[in-house]
């Protein structure tokens, strides 16, 4: 036989055999469609059970509960945008943080959204008025230019505004923005000061701030005693440091009095601050709370009484007494005797101070009010008492 018609024949056969291979695949699917079969696909892995075998009733009815419960997608509520931004260029903004640094020489831009715009600087900008610092109000917002900066205008820079709802804007939201900007200085790394000295008083109930500025958030700052030269230490909670103030003494104390300064390092560069001269007061923490007793409330012509005004306050604390009596009236001249003790009360030490006042040989224009005040730092207190002045009786004769 000729080959190419024994080719020919081996094609058709094959054909043939592909066909009928077809044809049968075609029937089976065919059968396990009318079953509810379903054929698994390569590398599907089917649920475990016999093959055809039903759902339970539940689970096609939690199906169906499932499917009718809504669900409700809570998405959160962006923050509110602040609406003082930094103008790094035409048409470019960006939202300023809490802290901001520039380099000294650098132009500063602001823009604060809202009407009627109110903006504070720190203080000596305020002083130089249509100097290096300048400010335009639009019907929108405002601009605020700082130009040729030093870092002697480190500080905090803040803007008010209205939000209105109406074109009146008689009814709105008033918003406020601020951020710290520091001017970074090579050669200066505290924001510079008028006086070499500066004389704080430590007052014992009360912090108390030392404002060494620095103009880089990144100098590493430390407080020190000039006389004898020491580090003072920084705890966190006697004395804490703040990198936009300052070093502040939370529980003042007579042994930090003297003369103190700061100390900045930042690369191969230290520097050192404004000294403080610190006086320490022993301050009280309220005003006074005089009592006052008379030895007697009614006395007769010709007696002699006194008046006692004491207070209780903390150790080493002083106190002015003033008396207001009946006698001033007649000119006569106040015989007054004080005194101070320490008292223990209630396991704390005090102090009682005290003034008494001496009336000899008591006169009708003696009777009245007496009037004790007490004054310290925080403000004075004052008591009242009243002495009545009576006639002698008279001593009818003995019978005879």
């Amino acid at each position: 036989m000729d080959p190419r018609a024994l080719c020919f024949l081996s094609c058709c056969l094959l054909i043939c055999v592909i066909s009928a291979e077809i044809q049968e695949r075609g029937r089976t699917l065919k059968a396990q469609k009318k079953r509810g079969l379903k054929t698994a696909r390569p590398g599907e892995v089917k649920p475990s059970g016999a093959p055809g075998q039903r759902k339970p009733k539940s689970d096609r009815s939690q199906k169906s509960q499932q499917k009718k419960t809504p669900l409700v997608v809570v998405t959160p509520s962006p923050p509110a945008s602040s609406i003082l931004t930094q103008v790094l260029g035409r048409g470019h903004f960006q939202e300023v943080g809490d802290s901001l640094s520039l380099r000294a020489g650098e132009t500063l831009e602001l823009r604060c959204l809202g009407k009627m715009v109110h903006w504070k600087v720190p203080v000596y900008l305020e002083e130089e008025g249509e100097g290096r610092l300048r400010i335009k109000h639009f019907s929108q917002h405002s601009r605020l230019q700082l130009v040729n900066s030093t870092g002697a205008d480190t500080g905090e820079y803040s803007c008010w505004a209205r939000h209105c709802q109406d074109a009146q804007c008689s009814e709105g939201e008033d918003r406020q923005g601020k951020t710290f900007i520091f001017f970074t200085d090579p050669e200066e790394l505290f924001v510079p000061t008028e006086n070499y000295y500066e004389v704080i008083q430590l007052r014992s109930h009360q912090s108390v701030l030392l404002p060494c500025q620095v103009t880089n958030p990144l100098a590493q700052v430390t407080l020190h005693r000039e006389f004898p030269p020491e580090e003072v230490p920084v705890d966190g909670t006697d004395i804490s440091f703040d990198v936009k103030k300052g070093f502040t003494i939370h529980r003042p104390r007579a042994s930090l009095a003297g003369s103190l300064f700061c100390l900045a390092s930042l690369g191969g560069m230290r520097q050192i601050s404004t000294k403080y001269m610190l006086i320490y007061i022993n301050y009280p923490s309220s005003s006074p709370k005089p009592t006052i007793q008379a030895s007697a409330t009614s006395v007769q012509l010709g007696e002699n009484f006194n008046v006692t005004c004491t207070v209780l306050s903390e150790p080493e604390i002083a106190v002015d007494f003033r008396w207001e009596y009946p006698g001033q009236k007649l000119g006569r001249p106040p015989y007054i005797s004080e005194w101070t003790n320490v008292v223990r009360q209630r396991g704390q030490v005090q102090q009682e101070a005290g003034s008494t006042l001496y009336v000899a040989e008591a006169r009708a224009g003696d009777a009245g009010a007496y009037i004790c005040r007490v004054t310290n730092l925080q403000g004075t207190g004052t008591a009242i008492t009243r002495v009545r002045v009576t006639r002698n009786p008279r001593v009818s004769p003995a019978p005879s």
